[in-house]
């Protein structure tokens, strides 16, 4: 009674602020957030809300209020400062002003240097540097035209084709006992007609031992990342390994070690993650050798000796469904896989030596749809842990995460009239929950109430207590609040599309406008690969339609069962 208070609560705050607004005049703004703006960008938008029923003018042109008092207008503007004054007024003659200033002006354009200087050096990668004989060291250089550029003996060009006359570009290859690379910046000079300057980079570059550096991966979640690329949800991942796998550096960027997994293959970890093993240790590699393949009341195993931890690499498979597993450094001496009976989900494993230092393991599975799986050492054996698929098409009997997305400190987007996504998500999720328990399912939350909760420890939990399915509820948001809105389902794996896309074709008959199905997406909810997930943006709360659609509590009933009919249509096509 304790949980569902809360929600009511919550569901009344919301109310009684949309009551609140009702009964005063008011201009609230939430795009500017301040009253004079200085902006690069001719377009601009004006988002917020007023009292509902009332008229709002910019600048005595009447503009649209939706019935939520949401509005959302563009504005053009024109070199200089532009100003809109926006006044509302309600049905008893109050009224509420609020001025608005945009300063807009033409970016920059990039100008020469006209002394004899050098302006700038930029380094790529970027930031500290830990090499090894044949990394290359790119280089862009900011300085007087006409010069000769140099990075010790190595000749920078300048470039015909850039924006503006001397920018100076080249490679630098770091040489064997490199007398460049001493733990300092590296000095760029510059000459021309007699003269000579120089500048050295803010970016130390050092050399890597000489002897093997082994690093081991701690925490709970240690995760290899493609390459150096980064947004808002970080780099892509690779692969989330165990704990305790040691890895092979052969460089460092910044905070991001440069691990070996393969002759031709480098992954990148953060420093964080990672614990320095003493001098003298070994780099991961190990012969293989027996396997095991069996089954208990829940899961089917493949076991894997190995001498050592070393890390790997998964990718799920369809049409057949299959799991191939990279492990990095093994070599084949298996000489016997034994196969029980007891094995319900498992139909082969086998592996090849694709190259001396990759060792690939090859999981057919019986049931096209993937289930899950687990990687993990059990001492130094590596086991796959698979998940069998449920005995019946039916949602009764399953165990669903239902997760309301952020929460407390994390507020999420806001909607034009003040609405948070964290309150929202945690009453879609409320509602799914309630649908769900009708249908017989057990449903784990991850929040019952506006509480921040971690996305590691959302995934830890959900490890240790194993749903079958997870959704996790979302609203987006887009800088344009007018032309980007709809619905759209995300996921990472591929053998966990069908989920997505069972739940975003049932969205999609509410009417919504498309925004898509969307994969390789690199949400952390959506990295676990022991049960399959999907990320449910709802609507867009940035869009005045949207918002005012998910402000609705009946909308919301018909959003989760919307979900609900999404998940007995995954289950009917994936339990043959």
């Amino acid at each position: 009674m304790m949980k569902t208070t809360g929600c009511l609560l919550l569901l009344a705050l919301i109310t009684n602020q949309v009551n609140a607004q009702e009964t005063r005049t008011f201009i609230r703004l939430n795009q500017p957030s301040k009253d004079n703006n200085a902006v690069t960008a001719p377009r601009q938008f004006l988002v917020g809300s007023t009292c509902k029923g009332c008229t709002l003018t910019i600048n005595d042109s009447t503009a649209v209020v939706y019935p939520t008092g949401a509005f959302a207008l563009p504005v053009n503007l024109r070199e200089g400062t532009n100003t809109y004054r926006l006044k509302t007024i309600n049905t008893d003659g109050k009224t509420a002003e609020r001025n608005i200033s945009f300063t807009y002006s033409l970016p920059e354009k990039p100008q020469p240097v006209t002394t004899f200087s050098i302006a700038s050096v930029e380094t790529f990668p970027e930031g500290n540097l830990m090499v090894q004989p044949g990394d290359i060291i790119r280089f862009r250089v900011k300085a007087m035209p006409g010069g000769v550029a140099r990075v010790g003996e190595t000749l920078l060009y300048e470039m015909p084709q850039a924006p503006i006359p001397g920018i100076y570009q080249g490679t630098y290859t770091v040489k064997p006992n490199d007398p460049l690379i001493t733990g300092t910046g590296l000095r760029v000079t510059l000459k021309k007609d007699a003269q000579e300057t120089n500048r050295v980079t803010n970016a130390i570059f050092s050399m890597a031992p000489s002897g093997p550096l082994v690093i081991k991966t701690t925490g709970d979640m240690p995760y290899l990342e493609f390459g150096l690329g980064d947004d808002r949800l970080g780099g892509a991942r690779m692969q989330v390994l165990d704990t305790a796998v040691l890895l092979n550096v052969s460089g460092k960027i910044g905070n991001e070690y440069r691990v070996q997994l393969a002759k031709n293959l480098t992954a990148y970890i953060p420093a964080g993650q990672t614990a320095i093993m003493p001098a003298g240790t070994f780099p991961p590699s190990s012969l293989t050798s027996s396997w095991r393949v069996w089954g208990d009341d829940k899961y089917d195993y493949v076991s894997i000796g190995l001498a050592a931890k070393l890390p790997y690499r998964s990718i799920q498979q369809i049409n057949p469904g299959r799991i191939v597993l990279d492990i990095f450094g093994a070599t084949a001496n298996t000489n016997w896989i034994t196969q029980l009976q007891n094995v319900k989900e498992i139909k082969n494993a086998y592996y090849e030596q694709v190259s001396d230092d990759i060792f690939r393991v090859t999981i057919d599975l019986v049931h096209q749809q993937h289930w899950g799986y687990k990687i993990y050492y059990n001492g130094t054996n590596l086991v796959v842990r698979v998940k069998r698929q449920p005995p019946t098409p039916s949602l009764r009997g399953l165990t669903i995460t239902v997760d309301a997305g952020h929460g407390g400190s994390n507020p999420g987007a806001m909607g034009p009239t003040g609405v948070y996504e964290k309150e929202l998500t945690l009453l879609i999720a409320r509602e799914l929950q309630n649908q769900l328990v009708d249908e017989g399912v057990k449903v784990i939350m991850t929040r019952m109430t506006d509480s921040y909760v971690d996305n590691t420890y959302r995934i830890l939990n959900n490890r240790e207590r194993d749903p079958d399915l997870l959704v996790s509820i979302h609203l987006n948001s887009a800088g344009n609040p007018l032309d980007v809105q709809g619905t759209s389902t995300f996921y990472k794996h591929i053998g966990f599309r069908p989920l997505s896309t069972a739940i975003y074709k049932r969205m999609l008959e509410l009417g919504l406008k498309e925004y898509g199905n969307v994969g390789n997406f690199n949400f952390a909810l959506n990295v676990p690969t022991e049960y399959p997930n999907v990320l449910v943006e709802t609507l867009f709360l940035s869009n005045p339609s949207d918002e005012m659609l998910v402000l609705d509590p009946d909308f919301r009933k018909q959003m989760a069962a919307r979900i609900v009919l999404g998940l007995k249509d995954f289950m009917a096509a994936a339990v043959k």
